[in-house]
């Protein structure tokens, strides 16, 4: 919790030490005020007071409560104003924090929870700021003030106090043994709640589809009832607090009036008022010590759940980040649109066995390097380690002449057109889908954008829909077919007008003649741009410059469609199933 307090900067330290002054300023209004309470109780029963006296008394009352009205005031909007930004700054770290994981370091942590710890550990972490900030600085300084303003008025009254104290922080501690490895139980149930809404949400089609809405739901109702259970157990531990104190607080106030009339009783008529007085005046002090304790109880009920939130938000920005940025972010001029792999080996990190062993292939500039093979061989690997998604094993991977480490990500990242396996759109308009190329921004000119779509094959179904190009697509694009995604997803590389194309099967859901005519359209544009492609047709691939076949993450044959039928069995296999004799011999 302190590692994130240090993310609080110079102005918000500026005005929480305001709020310091203003929450003592406030505590000494309000324990000014028994002090007044106690001279009219004495006016009252002295003869020959003066009216006007009670009456100044009276008003100095108010003021001293008017005085701590406003300051309370002040202190909430600003204690509101520091927690809102704290919060808002961490929200953007950690989200800051996750764009720059690698893909085996976000592995560690499911969707699912990476969005409780951006949103419901946050929200916990802001509530202890804004209470704390008052809370934990008011109860303190409050209970040791009214303390030392009763410690010499009796000292069976400072018992009587002891005691009440000594019984609310044994109730205290107690609970907090109890409730505090609970939390952390909490945070991940309302994880797994979270990935059982989304995994739900995201695959509702087949939900539907199989009838299996009341598989969902139980599975729903099973993690949703442990959660809810768990957030009864720790409610109902703490609601034991409440009626303890109260009972504490008025048990207090009934000791402290028994005791002070047997004083008064024995004591000389002289003293018979002022003790009054003092009796008064030491059972509101005595409530403010109580009340202080009362305070604290609330922060110490917040404090232990945002704990774990803070141990689970700093567990995602204290990760390592394996994949650095190298130096180099300009061209060097030695090669131009190659790729390179020297005896590239590759396993995941938290993997025993190698996905890829000694993968060795140049692709030269102008070249399409198509990767076949086997569900599982590596294809989908192999791609990811150009943009650097993953670091090799061992080898090294280059481009044009480079170790893809050398360079800094966003400039590697700016020679690569990347289409992934899963076509990815995001909600907003076509255009920005597909102006999404140049690095987010939307600065890609209409003429790129429609003659992107153009070659992509999607002009026609682009400019049939209501708003054409400005047509709204929702979240992952479940407004358009999965063959209209990948053209979009498609265009969306043709537009950034990279060095390198890399698609991951990206032509899986297109029909054959748009997938060949597709093919044919791009090499005319592109031109003289290097592809590499994953693809499990035989069709999309026949015409590449080199085929790679991979069996079990090795190279297996390597050459054009022709060589590999006569000197590669997988590969001819792999045809075979797709392709009759006579379509291979006239391919």
């Amino acid at each position: 919790m302190i590692k994130l307090l240090k993310n609080l900067r110079k102005k918000e330290w500026a005005l929480a030490v305001v709020c310091l002054v203003l929450i003592i300023g406030q505590v000494w209004l309000e324990l000014k005020m028994p002090d007044y309470m106690s001279q009219i109780t004495v006016l009252v029963q002295t003869e020959g007071s003066q009216m006007s006296e009670i009456i100044k008394n009276g008003a100095y009352m108010l003021g001293c409560a008017l005085g701590s009205l406003i300051s309370a005031v002040i202190v909430g909007y600003l204690v509101s104003g520091i927690s809102a930004t704290f919060s808002k700054n961490i929200r953007k770290k950690l989200f800051d924090k996750v764009e720059d994981l690698a893909m085996s370091e976000i592995k560690e942590f499911s969707t699912s929870s990476l969005i409780t710890r951006t949103t419901n550990d946050i929200t916990q972490i802001q509530m202890l700021v804004a209470m704390g900030l008052q809370l934990s600085i008011k109860a303190p300084i409050t209970a040791i003030w009214a303390i030392t303003k009763i410690l010499n008025k009796s000292w069976q009254w400072s018992a009587l106090t002891g005691v009440g104290v000594v019984i609310l922080l044994s109730v205290i501690a107690t609970l907090m043994v109890i409730v505090i490895p609970k939390f952390k139980i909490v945070q991940k149930l309302i994880d797994k709640v979270n990935g059982v809404t989304r995994e739900n949400l995201t695959g509702i089609r087949v939900v539907r589809a199989f009838n299996a809405e009341q598989y969902q739901e139980d599975k729903f109702e099973k993690v949703n009832t442990k959660l809810t259970n768990q957030q009864l157990f720790n409610q109902k531990t703490f609601a034991v607090l409440s009626p303890t104190m109260y009972l504490v607080m008025y048990f207090l106030t009934l000791s402290i009036y028994f005791v002070g009339a047997y004083l008064i009783k024995d004591s000389l008529m002289a003293d018979k008022i002022e003790l009054f007085g003092d009796m008064v005046v030491f059972s509101s002090y005595a409530m403010q010590v109580i009340m202080s304790f009362l305070m604290l109880a609330m922060i110490f009920m917040m404090v232990p759940r945002a704990q774990v939130s803070a141990e689970r938000i700093n567990e995602v920005l204290d990760t390592d980040i394996t994949i650095k940025d190298g130096k180099i972010d300009s061209n060097t001029n030695k090669e131009v649109g190659t790729v390179e792999f020297k005896d590239v080996s590759f396993r995941y990190p938290d993997g025993d066995e190698y996905v890829l062993k000694d993968i060795s292939f140049k692709a030269n500039r102008g070249e399409t390097v198509a990767f076949i093979g086997s569900t599982g061989s590596g294809k989908s690997t192999l791609i990811n380690l150009v943009p650097r998604f993953y670091d090799v094993t061992e080898g090294e991977v280059l481009v044009d002449g480079i170790n893809v480490k050398e360079y800094k990500q966003d400039f590697l990242h700016n020679k690569i057109g990347y289409v992934s396996q899963k076509a990815v759109i995001f909600n907003d308009t076509v255009k920005a889908n597909v102006s999404y190329g140049d690095n987010g921004k939307g600065e890609i000119s209409d003429e790129k954008i429609k003659k992107a779509i153009e070659v992509a094959q999607g002009k026609d179904f682009v400019e049939k829909m209501e708003n054409g190009y400005e047509t709204q697509m929702s979240q992952g694009g479940t407004n358009v077919s999965g063959g209209q995604k990948q053209r979009l997803s498609i265009a969306r590389a043709i537009a950034r007008d990279p060095e390198i194309y890399i698609f991951d099967d990206s032509f899986s859901a297109l029909d054959y003649k748009t997938d060949s005519v597709l093919r044919k359209e791009l090499k005319k544009y592109t031109g003289d741009k290097t592809t590499l492609m994953v693809a499990q047709r035989i069709g999309t691939i026949m015409n590449a410059d080199k085929i790679l076949v991979l069996d079990e993450g090795k190279i297996v044959g390597m050459g054009t469609h022709k060589e590999l039928l006569k000197n590669c069995e997988v590969y001819k296999q792999i045809a075979l199933s797709q392709l009759s004799k006579e379509e291979l011999e006239d391919a």
